[in-house]
């Protein structure tokens, strides 16, 4: 009964962390033929404690990972980090020309309308799936609002 009782606590804990984390218009550009990378991006609203989005992982590509750009002597380069602080009820705002997803290896083009499954992780909210709509190539935020 103990055991039960303290599985129960722990899953209540959870479901409370994840409703804690809304995502929101999660996108992604179509890519061209033969593209081997795609860029993911989203809006995450956090109503409780700080977290950390840890990992992202998508049946449509080898792999997904977590950059920032950074501007080196003018020029604007895209670096890997290890995640992302998701403030105490705060956003996360991942966009183009700064924090983004980058997923590799995409296994078919991402084409305009058509939807990419992904499963965020965080540190305290736990796994949420979600789904990237696919825009055009040449989309920017704006679009699709």
């Amino acid at each position: 009964m103990r055991k039960m009782v303290t599985v129960t606590i722990l899953w209540l804990a959870a479901s409370a962390a994840q409703a804690q984390v809304a995502v929101q218009d999660a996108w992604a550009r179509a890519t061209p033929p033969g593209a081997k990378i795609a860029a993911g991006y989203l809006v995450v609203h956090n109503a409780g404690a700080a977290d950390h989005l840890v990992s992202v992982s998508s049946p449509a590509a080898e792999r997904v990972e977590t950059h920032v750009t950074v501007t080196e002597g003018g020029i604007a380069r895209m670096r890997e980090v290890k995640g992302y602080d998701v403030p105490a009820n705060g956003t996360l705002e991942l966009k183009a020309g700064g924090s983004h997803l980058m997923f590799v290896n995409i296994k078919a083009p991402f084409k305009e309308g058509a939807t990419v499954p992904a499963t965020l992780k965080f540190q305290r909210a736990g796994e949420v799936k979600v789904q990237f709509a696919v825009r055009p190539l040449g989309a920017s935020e704006h679009q699709g609002h």
